[in-house]
């Protein structure tokens, strides 16, 4: 028989398939070994995976063939004749479905190839010259590839790394076919080199798939779902009457009185399942997940190890692979689908004031997607109250301002305070009343409010993550999940490309060393040089976090000592603000920078110890990541809140770094405004500029050069573009889904800002709440229009997020501690107040925070260079601090006021620490994981499922009966007659 004789031809049932195999059937289709299984959908299998014609035009199910290098297909020829009948795409919808109109595209596979313009006339000529065919080998064009030689014309040389390419992705897509799936190829497209492959799940291959992978699913018992009564009915009615207007208008939004009983699906018991409608009962979300799963299941073999399709996508085989969006979003004439209503109704910024459509969002985007929204939206709804105390807090120290006596004291002028110089030589005396603005400012922020405040927002944090486990268990009840495991996941957590490919490695050596061919996995000696270079360099990042820090700290202090020289006397009471705003700057920017920079290390280090599974690289990923930005973002806030002014010595005696620099010490008011201002300076600076720069201008940037590239290119080739693209083209054409690791991390940072530091920046809650009603929206328009849809993956709660949430909870109640007790002069207004004011108030408080110092005391070449800049002699000065006076027997030693103070300090951290501790852990006590409703409601549902499978046991006992009475009364029929 000729190569080119074309045949129908059944595969036997034990002929194997791959390299290993004996068989000459390598990339090409063949009928189903049990026609019975599928007998509609027999004709439907046959030979799409090279052809887009519809299936009534097609006569070629199987080529006989030697070899995998004389296959020869035209895609082009297909395309042509299907431009002969109707538009093609009337049917398909664009690319929504395959020729026919009928099958439905549930994934995309793109990949890249050289096309050339005599790839056209030379197929052709190969369909219609039998002898030719035979004579030269490269003559049949390979799918994806195009003939580079024309008759008469040398042929040049082979490309063999695409030749690999193309055999990979024959054999791989052959499988796929084995699998069940059904496929089809598209090379005509708008984009140059690119081809599609349309891959289709029948409904066999779904049912057997839905079964393997466990998905629940509706069931034909439907039951009433428990309602209130009484009081508790009348007010749900009144709190649903007034959100009216600020509830989504989709479907799934609105309250259920009845829900379907779900069950695992199962084919032998498909009869319990509303089986209807067919072509609905998998979503458009659930059909490509189970794509996906056959996907990263199904490998090739011809070098000699597995690839599945995660490592066909890592070593370019493929270039991409997807899912598709159910339509369009925008535009006229579009038919209504999920994605538009996400559009209207959840990614504009002009419904930033209704709740979000969760429920649509997982059906549309799965369970892991909707989660997170999910959350985002609990803890949005969460800073509402925050930000209502924290207003209220700020409001309250902005009216007791004028009635603080230390600050008033401070800005008292007749007090006439002479501070010491705060450096040598070249600073001179200062007045107090110059840091009166300073003091003025310092009591918006420190004040007694501040401490409810941090025992509000630790007990707001622990009610925070109550709150989020319940609504979490509503959602798992409301989307089926109360049954999943993450043990169910581990069936289908397939090692990753770049595991396999070292484990290839490790077996070729051992192969090439010892000659055998077991099966090799990695161990802690073969990843011991990648955890090595993970310890260095995480420790060597931290080391430059702390370095860039202490060359701020330089900064300020060289630039505060320049300015206090260089400036007027009526100058330099801003100096201080100046210096701080400056150098806050600097740091907010080296932050934005470092953050961009440690993610991209975060995930080399963990590129490079090879986790096995997606699921190990993920955990391992985020916690390089939040540790590496963790210390990025919060090192300059801690070194002002608990290490500024603490180390500065004394006039004449301060400290010095590199024998020039002197310590910071704080503004007489106390480093609490400073703490503010760099907290507030950061918080927003990160949220304006990350998210305003990096996820809107950036991405609007991108679509303004690729329309400007499209409007280039349709001027040149006006009537190829003028043409409508395919669905699948046009999604090639977004961005990759890159995971929520970057989503979840700048929220985290954020949670931390709020609780963290919150003593210091009650407004905190208000910003961050303001910044995520657009986050939201934002977020929901990146992942609608921007983002190719991403492939929906079970969960059942947010997975390591939530620890990192409680351990920034506990630490926060830690912090908040020594902040009130370190940072503020809390504790040392309330010493003052009850052991040392005479009149039980607040007057002395300053005089008696403030040291003397006698300038005859000063060192040589330590003094003031103008010791006359005040117009007057100067012979003793004050500076912070608690020690004995120059007339003491001890001068200048720590005195016992210091030694009181930090005793009152140390118990309160221990008294705040441990009664916050315990009334957090009392919140989490009281307040039950799972609500009483739902745990009604899922025991409600074990005892349904009970009662369908007793009914349906006591079903088939009732047959048997039946059964066996006819059996009897036939045997009592013969005994009689036999009788006769």
């Amino acid at each position: 028989m000729d190569k080119d004789e074309i045949h129908l031809r059944r595969l036997p049932a034990a002929a194997p398939w791959g390299p290993h195999g004996d068989s000459e059937f390598h990339g090409v289709d063949f009928l189903p070994d049990d026609l019975s299984e599928a007998p509609d959908e027999t004709g439907m299998r046959v030979n799409k995976k090279y052809s887009c014609l519809p299936a009534e035009e097609k006569g070629i199910h199987i080529i006989n063939i030697r070899a995998i290098e004389d296959i020869g297909y035209d895609q082009h020829e297909s395309t042509l004749l299907n431009s002969l009948s109707k538009n093609p795409d009337a049917d398909c919808k664009y690319g929504l479905y395959f020729r026919d109109g009928k099958r439905k595209v549930d994934y995309i596979l793109v990949y890249h190839y050289k096309k050339s313009s005599s790839g056209r006339a030379l197929a052709r000529r190969t369909h219609h010259n039998d002898t030719s065919a035979r004579s030269t080998k490269q003559d049949h064009p390979l799918p994806g590839k195009s003939v580079q030689l024309e008759m008469g014309e040398s042929e040049p040389p082979a490309d063999s790394h695409e030749d690999d390419k193309r055999f990979r992705r024959e054999e791989y897509e052959g499988n796929l076919v084995e699998a069940g799936l059904e496929l089809e190829h598209d090379e005509d497209t708008k984009i140059h080199g690119v081809g599609f492959v349309k891959i289709h799940a029948p409904w066999n291959v779904l049912c057997r798939e839905a079964e393997f992978l466990k998905l629940k699913m509706p069931t034909k018992k439907m039951y009433q779902i428990n309602q209130t009564h009484g009081l508790l009915k009348k007010i749900n009615s009144v709190i649903q009457k007034i959100t009216e207007p600020i509830q989504p208008k989709v479907a799934e939004h609105k309250p259920q009185t009845v829900k379907r009983l779900s069950y695992p699906f199962s084919r032998e018991k498909q009869h319990l399942f509303d089986l209807s409608d067919r072509d609905s009962f998998f979503d458009s979300k659930t059909r490509s997940t189970i794509v996906y799963e056959i996907l990263k299941r199904t490998t090739c073999t011809k070098a000699k190890y597995s690839m599945g399709i995660t490592s066909l996508l890592a070593n370019g085989v493929y270039s991409a692979a997807y899912p598709l969006h159910d339509g369009d979003y925008e535009g006229e004439n579009i038919e209504p689908n999920d994605r538009k209503l996400l559009c209207e109704e959840w990614a504009s910024y002009g419904v930033f004031y209704k709740y979000q459509p969760i429920d649509l969002v997982r059906k549309y985007f799965g369970e892991k997607i909707g989660l997170y929204f999910a959350w985002l939206g609990v803890y949005t709804q969460m800073l509402i109250p925050a930000s209502i105390v924290g207003i209220i807090v700020f409001l309250y120290g902005c009216a007791t301002v004028d009635e603080n006596i230390p600050s008033m004291e401070m800005c008292d002028q007749r007090n006439n305070i002479t501070m010491c110089p705060l450096c040598d030589r070249t600073c001179s005396y200062w007045k107090m009343s110059s840091a009166c603005a300073t003091a003025r400012a310092s009591h918006l922020f420190d004040n007694p409010a501040t401490v409810f405040f941090s025992v509000f927002m630790a007990l707001w944090a622990a009610t925070f993550m109550e709150h989020w486990k319940r609504k979490q268990m509503r959602l798992n009840y409301r989307w089926d999940l109360t049954g999943f495991e993450e043990e169910e996941e581990a069936v289908k957590d397939h090692p990753r490309a770049e595991y396999e490919a070292k484990v290839l490695e490790k077996s070729l050596r051992k192969e090439h060393k010892h000659k055998e061919t077991d099966k090799e996995k990695l161990t802690w000696k073969d990843r011991f040089p990648a955890y090595l270079t993970n310890f260095v360099g995480i420790i060597f990042m931290v080391g430059l976090t702390f370095a860039i820090v202490f060359g701020v700290i330089i900064y300020r202090i060289s630039t505060a000592a320049a300015l206090a020289i260089s400036s007027t006397p009526s100058g330099r009471s801003s100096v201080r603000v100046t210096v701080t705003a400056t150098a806050v700057i600097i740091n907010l920017v080296v932050i934005i920078i470092l953050d961009e920079v440690y993610g991209c290390i975060a995930r080399w280090l963990t590129q490079i110890e090879v986790p096995k599974t997606d699921k190990n690289f993920e955990e391992r990923l985020i916690f390089k990541a939040f540790l590496l930005k963790f210390v990025n973002a919060y090192t300059p806030i801690f070194y002002v809140a608990f290490f500024k002014g603490r180390f500065v010595g004394r006039p004449g005696d301060y400290v010095y770094i590199f024998h020039s620099f002197r310590m910071e010490e704080c503004a007489p008011g106390g480093c609490l405004m400073e703490l503010c201002i760099q907290l507030s300076i950061i918080m927003l600076g990160k949220q304006l500029i990350q998210n305003n720069l990096f996820e809107i201008g950036i991405p609007k940037m991108k679509k303004f050069i690729r329309y400007m590239k499209l409007k280039r290119r349709r001027s040149l080739d006006h009537e190829e573009h003028i043409k409508k693209k395919q669905r699948y083209e046009v999604d090639y054409n977004l961005e990759p889904f890159a995971g929520l690791t970057p989503e979840y991390m700048e929220m985290i940072i954020q949670f931390g800002f709020v609780t963290l530091f919150v003593a210091s920046f009650p407004l905190a809650p208000l910003f961050a709440l303001l910044n995520n009603i657009i986050e939201i929206r934002l977020d929901a328009k990146k992942f609608v229009t921007e983002l190719r849809r991403p492939v929906a993956v079970r969960a059942k709660d947010i997975g390591i997020w939530y620890n990192i949430l409680r351990g920034i909870g506990k630490l926060a109640v830690i912090i908040n501690a020594f902040v009130i007790s370190f940072t503020s002069d809390f504790i040392p207004r309330l010493v003052y107040l009850y052991m040392y004011s005479e009149n039980g108030t607040m007057h002395g408080f300053v005089n008696h925070t403030l040291s003397s110092f006698n300038v005859s005391d000063f060192q040589a070449g330590t003094a003031p260079n103008d010791p006359m800049d005040l117009g007057y002699e100067v012979q003793i000065c004050r500076y912070k601090d608690y020690r004995e006076p120059p007339w003491s027997e001890n001068k200048y030693d720590i005195s016992k006021d210091f030694w009181a103070v930090l005793a009152a300090r140390l118990a309160f951290v221990i008294v705040f620490q441990n009664l916050v501790m315990f009334m957090s852990d009392f919140v989490d006590w009281i307040i039950p994981d799972i609500p009483k409703d739902i745990s009604q409601q899922i025991h409600k549902e074990k005892v349904l499922m009970v009662e369908v499978f007793m009914r349906e046991e006591q079903g088939k006992l009732q047959m048997l009966e039946t059964w066996k009475d006819k059996d009897k009364k036939k045997a009592t029929i013969w005994d009689r007659l036999e009788e006769r």
